[in-house]
C-alpha cells in the first residue's frame, strides 16, 4: 500500500495544476515551506524532485537564492521522499543536515533527493541519510545537502 503522501500526490497531479495544489497543500501542513513556494515535480519511492523560482523574497543583499532558501528547498524535498519510501510501519523526523554552498544560486533552482540506502522496516531506530543536490537553470550544482534523517517504529496503539 502506497503511503498517504504518495496517494494524495498520484491523484492531484492528474489534474490541471496539480502539481502546484499538491504544493500548496504540503505548505499548509507544514507553513515554513511555503516562504520558498515550493513546486514538486517527482514523488515516487527513493526520489523525489522540486523546484522554487528565483523571486525576491527567496533572495539574499547580492542578489542570489539565499542559503537558508535552498535549505529550505533541501528539506522540503528530502522530507518528501522519505515520506514516501519509508515502510508504513516506521516514522521520521530530520536529525541534522550538513550543507555544501558550491556556486551562486541563480536563477530556478531544481532540487533532487534520493536516499543513500533503501529504508527498511527495524525494530530499532536507524539513522537513513537523505542526499539532496540543488541545481541551477543550466544545470550546474549549486547546493548539496545530506539530510540525517531519523527512522523509528510507529509507537504500538494501544
Amino acid at each position: 500500500m502506497a503511503a498517504p503522501v504518495l496517494s494524495l500526490y498520484r491523484r492531484v497531479t492528474r489534474w490541471p495544476a496539480g502539481h502546484w495544489l499538491f504544493s500548496r497543500l504540503v505548505c499548509l501542513k507544514a507553513p515554513y515551506f511555503g516562504s520558498i513556494s515550493p513546486r514538486m515535480t517527482v514523488l515516487e519511492p527513493g526520489r523525489a524532485e522540486a523546484w522554487i523560482a528565483h523571486r525576491r523574497r527567496v533572495t539574499n543583499h547580492i542578489g542570489t537564492v539565499h542559503a537558508i532558501a535552498l535549505c529550505n528547498l533541501a528539506e522540503f524535498t528530502g522530507g518528501l521522499a522519505t515520506d514516501v519510501s519509508i515502510p508504513a510501519s516506521m516514522r521520521w523526523i530530520p536529525k541534522g543536515m550538513r550543507v555544501e554552498y558550491l556556486k551562486k544560486a541563480v536563477g530556478r533552482q531544481h532540487a533532487v533527493a534520493t536516499p543513500e540506502f533503501p529504508p527498511h522496516e527495524a525494530t530499532q531506530g536507524y539513522e537513513l541519510p537523505m542526499q539532496v543536490v540543488v541545481s541551477d537553470p543550466q544545470g550546474d550544482v549549486v547546493f548539496k545537502a545530506c539530510i540525517s534523517m531519523w527512522v523509528s517504529p510507529k509507537p504500538a496503539r494501544g
